[in-house]
């Protein structure tokens, strides 16, 4: 524990800084949370960073399922769990024989043509386009990507380009959004117990920072009702745009 005490005040107020972004973009826009990540990874070890993020997420996935459970699209989430569990196995197995940095940049790449697509089809659209069914090539595909991209370098920026391409309103857009990443967090603890990035250290980090967790879900849930549903979408383009470069670093 002693470590923490070298921390600077500046590192601190980072880290404050950070954990609300968390909570912010838990109840407004999902894709800040690469911000977090980056400020943490900026003042704490590696590993460090990487389980006090982790159980932050949680602790604002709290937050979100309170606010937004109610517009969850549930027949959304089904079809969806399976591949994402498949998608988190597939990651975990993959992590076990290879390093993360060139898969980063390549998922990061990924991303990037995928958010230029939506964008460019966003731009093409009318107000009298048809909303896309869900189907199951579709869902495998973001269930597979986004878990095993969540697994391998904590992205989950795939999901939100799902969503979006479903045409959800607003608040189920949010409220799905919210359990999905609440239940893939959660599997995703005991493997972190397991690979050393959760410690006595990161909880006790995550309980010093979840109160500006809560403040910034307070405030998050304040902003996104002043929000149209078009300026939402451009918003979580644009986020998860930025996002998806900041892994090809």
């Amino acid at each position: 524990m002693t470590d923490l005490a070298t921390l600077s005040v500046a590192a601190w107020l980072v880290l404050v800084v950070g954990a609300f972004v968390i909570g912010f973009s838990k109840t407004a826009i999902g894709g800040l949370v690469m911000v977090a990540v980056a400020l943490f990874a900026a003042v704490l070890p590696a590993r460090w960073s990487t389980g006090v993020a982790l159980l932050l997420l949680i602790v604002g996935d709290l937050f979100a399922i309170r606010a937004y459970t109610r517009y969850a699209d549930w027949k959304v989430l089904r079809g969806l769990a399976p591949w994402v569990l498949a998608g988190i196995a597939g990651g975990a197995v993959f992590l076990l024989f290879a390093g993360d940095v060139a898969v980063k940049r390549t998922i990061g790449a990924i991303l990037v043509v995928l958010v230029l697509v939506s964008i460019v089809r966003k731009l093409r659209s009318t107000p009298g386009d048809e909303v896309a069914p869900p189907s199951t090539p579709l869902e495998a595909g973001a269930g597979i990507g986004s878990g095993f991209m969540s697994m391998v370098a904590n992205a989950g920026s795939l999901i939100y380009l799902y969503l979006l391409r479903l045409r959800l309103p607003m608040l189920t857009f949010l409220g799905t959004g919210a359990w999905y990443f609440f239940v893939v967090n959660l599997v995703k603890v005991p493997i972190s117990f397991g690979l050393g990035l959760i410690t006595s250290t990161t909880l006790v980090l995550t309980l010093v920072l979840s109160p500006a967790v809560a403040v910034g879900a307070v405030v998050g849930r304040f902003a996104v009702k002043k929000l149209t549903l078009a300026a939402f979408e451009w918003i979580v383009l644009v986020v998860t745009l930025v996002a998806s470069l900041n892994l090809l670093r």
